[in-house]
């Protein structure tokens, strides 16, 4: 009769000549990625992989070609999903996390407040980051700074404004509650600006979410439609007064698509391009969000084909999943974060309950109940967790 140890061994050559069996093929890289479709937020659908689309008579065929990684075309005023593709991958977002930085921090200033910037606040921005051009001991508008963040994508500006904050750690955090309020599960922010940074990741389905409840904030539309503005300069020494210069908003459908609203693209080494889009058309408002296409002109390109295939498809396909509405605060109903006007601030984002952590994985080396099904079990776990932090690691570039 063999032994328990004889059973055991006989069970890990069994799992090990499964091994080249169980890591072979795309779906066991991506599916450490993918929430599982019985949880995936907005729908079933929205969780399986591939695309997603119920077409009915007279729906006109999805464009051909799109190299997309994850994309997803939504009504941003019923928060309906038209059609979707791995719409909740995680990716590095790139700046459209600047989406969640505005729409957390933007509601809590008065654009017309004026702010002189110290030394500190423009320190420990990440090499090759994208500015807008502020100077330490010059006063700023906040509507400067938020036109540095909207147009030139500036870091410094979102580093500046996370200082009157309440600093870095404090934005971030902020950041993350905002977005478990919105249900945006997919997001794990590290750096306001949205900079690579190890661990942080968003979805396309998270960015809509953004970009929907900020459109509702008349400031935040404002600035994301602003093709160009005047920037405060430099003192000239000479005259003593105080030079401008001028900055263009860096998303390159705004002014060339029809009816395009904004809202915000975004280029890093890890993320490659991401774009969200908004457009209006006969009353209609369709959001487009484009994750990591295959080069930088086609994240506008694919955007485009979408938004044009949203509005003829429209009505003629049935919805494979909402976006869905922000968590009530005390049992109010759900705001999207509605900014002020006029230079009246909005009420401050709504607290979180409190966060909530992924149930950790079971550390065999601590469990000395596993008996030879249960080792077998780890070591399958163990060995699929492992090819996955491979293809992980071998995917991420330095940033």
């Amino acid at each position: 009769m063999p032994t328990p140890r004889h059973t055991f061994a006989r069970m890990c050559a069994a799992v090990t000549a499964a091994l080249p069996v169980l890591l072979v093929g795309p779906a066991t890289v991506a599916a450490p990625q993918q929430p599982p479709p019985s949880v995936a937020v907005g729908g079933e659908r929205l969780g399986l992989p591939g695309v997603q689309v119920s077409p009915l008579a007279g729906t006109p065929p999805l464009p051909t070609g799109l190299t997309g990684q994850s994309w997803i075309v939504s009504d941003a005023t019923s928060g309906e999903v038209l059609a979707a593709y791995n719409p909740h991958l995680r990716l590095p977002p790139a700046s459209t996390l600047k989406i969640l930085f505005a729409d957390t921090v933007l509601p809590k200033f008065d654009r017309n407040a004026v702010h002189k910037v110290a030394d500190e606040e423009i320190l420990g921005i990440g090499p090759g980051s994208s500015l807008v051009g502020i100077k330490e001991d010059l006063e700023y508008r906040v509507e400067d700074l938020w036109r540095g963040v909207f147009l030139s994508s500036g870091n410094d500006a979102v580093h500046v404004l996370s200082h009157m904050n309440g600093g870095i750690p404090q934005t971030v955090a902020e950041m993350q509650a905002r977005a478990e309020a919105l249900q945006a599960k997919d997001t794990k922010v590290i750096s306001p600006d949205g900079y690579d940074m190890d661990g942080q990741v968003s979805s396309a389905y998270d960015l809509s979410l953004f970009a929907r409840a900020g459109l509702r904030n008349a400031d935040f539309r404002a600035y994301c439609a602003t093709r160009d503005a005047m920037f405060p300069g430099a003192v000239d020494k000479n005259t003593g007064q105080r030079g401008s210069f001028g900055i263009a908003n860096t998303d390159r459908l705004l002014g060339k698509y029809p009816g395009l609203i904004g809202v915000k693209n975004g280029t890093t080494t890890n993320a490659g391009s991401t774009f969200v889009g908004a457009a209006e058309r006969d009353g209609r408002t369709l959001l487009v969000t484009v994750m990591h296409p295959a080069s930088y002109q086609k994240v506008y390109d694919e955007t485009a084909e979408l938004l044009d295939w949203g509005f003829a498809a429209a009505g003629k396909v049935q919805p494979v999943g909402r976006l869905v509405d922000e968590v009530p605060a005390g049992g109010a109903q759900p705001t999207g974060q509605a900014g002020g006007t006029d230079g009246v601030p909005a009420p401050p984002p709504h607290p979180s309950a409190t966060p909530t952590r992924a149930a950790a994985a079971p550390d065999p080396a601590g469990d000395d109940g596993l008996g030879p099904v249960g080792w077998a079990a780890v070591v399958l776990a163990g060995a699929g967790a492992g090819y996955g932090a491979l293809v992980l690691r071998r995917r991420r570039s330095a940033g």
